[in-house]
């Protein structure tokens, strides 16, 4: 583990606890740049954007993609506090995301480490390289929300 993971990671959090606060499914993820900016930070907005696809993965590689005006960003980062299930694994995929740094890994509903895995299928055609942190902090910010 990179101190900027650790870095990244708590900004992520900071938008997990923010999405909690609108009462969403409290998620967050960071896009940073090659030379460590942060280019985009999001948490989930599915209810208030009425929009399933809202994850915060998928609101920042849309901003990321804006701003660099292409639909890849091979030279980008992406920290997310839980791991993403497969529609953002495939978008992680398809925006030549460099590297993924998950925060908590997903049993249930997660699409890189668990489940349908989509990395390893035959049809993936870029695989990012993927690092499980395991913050308890990143699964504690969820089951708070889910107990209340």
């Amino acid at each position: 583990m990179e101190d900027k993971d650790l870095h990244f990671m708590h900004i992520a959090l900071e938008e997990a606890c923010a999405a909690a606060g609108r009462d969403e499914v409290p998620i967050g993820a960071v896009l940073a740049g090659p030379d460590g900016t942060v280019i985009a930070r999001n948490g989930n907005r599915t209810r208030e954007l009425s929009d399933p696809s809202a994850h915060a993965e998928m609101l920042c590689i849309r901003e990321g993609c804006a701003k660099a005006g292409a639909q890849r960003i091979p030279d980008c980062d992406l920290y997310i506090t839980l791991e993403p299930c497969t529609m953002c694994a495939a978008a992680i995929s398809f925006a030549r995301v460099r590297r993924l740094v998950i925060g908590a890994p997903d049993p249930k509903g997660g699409g890189v480490l668990h489940g349908g895995r989509f990395y390893e299928q035959p049809t993936c055609h870029h695989k990012p390289e993927v690092v499980c942190l395991e913050m308890p902090e990143c699964g504690k910010v969820l089951k708070d929300f889910f107990s209340a």
